[in-house]
């Protein structure tokens, strides 16, 4: 599977980087004060309950932080002209105990997978498509690692949502970087096909 050879988005010369030590300061840069949104520091899916909604803010840039300085990559950093733009977390689905408890994104198989499971694009360059330069970029990071299967957990909806609801991207980016739909479970209470939670995947050759 191949993820479609369209020219990146227009005027933008971008470059990716996994998040490191060294380019910790263009991190907090890209997500600001609020920490992307409500203080989050993209720990949503590695924190559950009250142990995410108590570190909302400091506590949860510092536990982001402690991840990075073990040297471990959490993601990949998108640049434009020097300046950091988009942010796309890219890990082993086991990092995020959260996913662990999900109904809806249960796993689809044994097999073992990298999960996406957030975006984070600087204001003024949303809509620009660099979601799906993000995704692309986060395959060729997990093939490098010797990942075999990239999957995320986008939201599939025909209304434009603000920002905060499409933490996890949108069908649509996912689509145009080669991944393909391969579950959609229910939510409890809910028929399958009123669902806006599918699990996509991209198999790396």
């Amino acid at each position: 599977m191949k993820p479609e050879t369209s020219p990146p988005p227009e005027d933008l010369d971008l470059s990716f980087h996994p998040l490191t030590q060294k380019l910790w300061h263009d991190f907090e840069l890209l997500f600001g004060e609020n920490g992307a949104c409500g203080g989050c520091w993209c720990m949503h899916w590695k924190l559950r309950g009250k142990a995410f909604s108590e570190n909302k803010g400091d506590g949860n840039r510092q536990m982001q932080k402690s991840i990075v300085d073990a040297k471990i990559a959490p993601g990949l950093l998108a640049y434009s002209e020097g300046y950091p733009v988009g942010w796309i977390a890219v890990e082993p689905r086991s990092a995020y105990p959260k996913l662990a408890h999900s109904r809806v994104l249960a796993p689809v198989d044994d097999q073992e997978v990298w999960s996406v499971t957030c975006f984070f694009i600087e204001k003024k360059h949303r809509r620009k498509g660099i979601a799906v330069e993000l995704l692309k970029a986060a395959t060729e990071h997990v093939k490098k690692r010797g990942g075999k299967i990239v999957e995320g957990y986008p939201v599939d909806s025909t209304t434009i949502q603000p920002a905060p609801f499409v933490f996890t991207g949108t069908a649509s980016a996912f689509i145009k970087a080669g991944f393909k739909e391969v579950a959609r479970n229910p939510a409890p209470g809910r028929v399958a096909e009123s669902t806006t939670r599918p699990i996509y995947r991209f198999v790396i050759e």
